[in-house]
């Protein structure tokens, strides 16, 4: 792991625990029970103190039902109480900024401080699709500083003397936050003064270095005084370090398809063996695969701890590409269970 180690300016602060939800469609399942277990998993993560349950926006991808994400975020807001439901994220250039500050400060009246809505400027899909979904494609993904100050606007209270407002949308107080998987989102995440997520459980190449840009060029807003940053990994906790192996070849399996091109649904998971392994070890698997934390809750807490001391994150934002719900359900429990110890070792610390 990088020799990059942060001072995390909220120390005194719990880190916190999420999880990012792609709806991914599992070999024996519908699109209407991947759904189902998705909602499923957010009520188990609300009853595990869990932060915020986020979807993630992707298009013209056959075994993902995660599409439509402001219509997901209100079905699991809907049947759950006290868990922040959100976007990881809406790719903004796909969008008009006014439908989305209307979709999300709709959100907002029905599910009061409990929506977030995270913004990222990749399609989330393959090119043809993008200019499919927005012909200007290209023209507002490079206009996206401009696009967020649009957003920002629809929000503001100020914007009810405009001739053009998202009444729906004012002062309803829904917190941005900035996706990235390279450094370009960390420097307008700085400058606009805004949480900052980064896509490390598939885009491992440049976190440390977009940590440092943020953490450098921070700006403090009315909206945030200091940074605050969160990381996305991929988790998998089981009773054992050889079952959590077995279940992560559903992972490895996974981004081998979208490596050779070959789209599947979601394989079950087999004994890890020689030839996954070589995969697994494959250079180019390890932009993928890097921080994927795997095994008992012994070895992940380790893991864990090594590597928020070296990013100095506040909130770590689990991805558990698993076959089987009650393997997923299981796995976000013990990772509770995991960072609830970190915690509690963090104040005694601090004490």
């Amino acid at each position: 792991m990088d020799d990059i180690s942060f001072t995390n300016s909220m120390k005194n602060q719990d880190i916190a625990y999420s999880i990012l939800e792609l709806a991914l469609v599992p070999q024996s399942a519908t699109i209407k029970q991947t759904l189902n277990n998705s909602l499923a998993l957010a009520k188990e993560a609300e009853a595990l103190n869990y932060k915020r349950f986020w979807f993630a926006e992707h298009h013209n991808a056959e075994h993902i039902g995660s599409s439509a994400t402001s219509i997901l975020i209100g079905y699991v807001a809907e049947n759950t109480k006290t868990i922040r439901v959100g976007s990881g994220g809406v790719m903004l250039p796909n969008h008009s900024p006014l439908i989305v500050a209307e979709q999300f400060g709709t959100l907002a009246h029905l599910y009061p401080n409990r929506i977030d809505l995270g913004l990222g400027r990749a399609p989330g899909t393959d090119q043809q699709t993008a200019q499919a979904i927005r012909s200007d494609f290209m023209q507002a993904a490079h206009a996206f500083l401009q696009e967020l100050d649009k957003i920002q606007k629809y929000f503001s209270t100020e914007n009810k003397h405009s001739k053009v407002r998202a009444t729906i949308a004012e002062g309803t107080g829904v917190p941005l936050y900035i996706l990235g998987s390279s450094t370009d989102s960390a420097h307008l995440a700085a400058k606009k003064g805004l949480p900052y997520a980064f896509a490390s459980h598939f885009a491992a190449t440049h976190l440390f270095h977009a940590l440092k840009i943020y953490h450098d060029e921070f700006q403090p807003s009315e909206f945030l005084k200091e940074p605050y940053t969160l990381a996305g990994i991929n988790v998998f906790v089981a009773d054992t370090d050889e079952e959590a192996e077995k279940l992560f070849t559903t992972l490895i399996k996974m981004f081998f398809g979208v490596l050779t091109g070959e789209k599947k649904p979601l394989q079950p998971p087999t004994e890890m063996n020689q030839e996954l392994k070589e995969i697994m070890n494959h250079p180019s698997m390890q932009p993928f695969l890097k921080y994927s934390f795997v095994g008992s809750k012994q070895t992940v807490k380790k893991q864990i701890m090594e590597f928020v001391a070296k990013t100095g994150v506040n909130e770590l934002i689990a991805v558990s590409t698993m076959y089987a719900l009650e393997d997923r359900i299981k796995s976000t429990k013990l990772f509770a269970e995991v960072m609830m110890e970190i915690n509690e070792q963090v104040r005694e610390t601090i004490r």
